[in-house]
């Protein structure tokens, strides 16, 4: 028996790549996939859009809400399937094959999870995460930052729990690891996933997504661990420039 599939898009005044998203999902070639539309009633030509498709979605909402997470949090509560996986607009499924992919990796894990490719607004690739995914991913993997996109994980819906509202930008982050904290099996597809539009909500506001980061981490890994991971966070950082400076020099 194959397992259902929750995705679930969340969109707000994105016309410029709902399509693009929603056709990622709708030609899976995997057949057990329950797709939810969360929309924040736009008023751009989006909802124009999502009407040509609409009879091809599980669930439909747009009316207004209290922010990315609230969203979230509507469609995780609309789920049925076993297995949820957040693909918002802007991001894709890597392929066509790409879920069908996922559940032949192995039977009945309690998280999937693969790589990440950046795309910029342009749509073109900016290529692998700097955070590739780890070989083994366990809920200490985010001690030196994301180590898996959100967009990456496929998630058996009974170990999740609602978006924490107290955080703005980064409640992704808590999300993941609250899961993986209860996952007794955890799978590595060792394929790309998903392709991830940068630029979001927690890069426009950095700064504030980083306090929070540092909150959500200390609340797990502890005040000074936190404080000693964050010195090889930095560090990992400026090597990483350094590298891409050389590289494009």
């Amino acid at each position: 028996m194959q397992p259902k599939l929750s995705v679930i898009t969340i969109v707000y005044n994105n016309v410029k790549d709902i399509e693009r998203t929603m056709l990622s999902v709708l030609n899976q070639t995997y057949p057990n996939i329950e797709y939810i539309l969360i929309d924040g009633d736009s008023k751009d030509g989006t909802m124009e859009v999502i009407r040509k498709f609409q009879n091809r979605l599980a669930k439909f909402i747009s009316e207004p809400d209290h922010g990315i997470y609230h969203a979230m949090n509507k469609g995780l509560a609309l789920a049925t399937g076993e297995y949820v996986l957040f693909m918002n607009s802007g991001d894709e499924i890597y392929s066509t094959e790409t879920v069908e992919d996922v559940f032949q990796s192995s039977e009945s894990a309690d998280i999937y999870y693969g790589e990440t490719e950046m795309y910029n607004e342009q749509w073109q690739s900016l290529g692998q995460r700097r955070h590739c995914a780890p070989e083994n991913f366990n809920w200490h993997s985010f001690k030196y930052g994301m180590s898996v996109g959100h967009q990456a994980v496929y998630i058996k819906r009974s170990i999740t729990e609602p978006y924490d509202l107290q955080y703005k930008y980064s409640s992704d982050i808590d999300w993941v690891i609250k899961a993986a904290k209860k996952a007794s099996s955890i799978v590595n597809t060792h394929i790309y996933v998903a392709k991830y539009l940068v630029g979001g909500m927690s890069k426009k506001k950095h700064f504030a997504s980083l306090i929070e980061r540092f909150s959500i981490f200390k609340k797990y890994y502890g005040l000074i661990p936190n404080l000693i991971n964050h010195v090889v966070i930095a560090l990992n950082l400026l090597t990483y420039f350094v590298k891409y400076r050389k590289t494009n020099d």
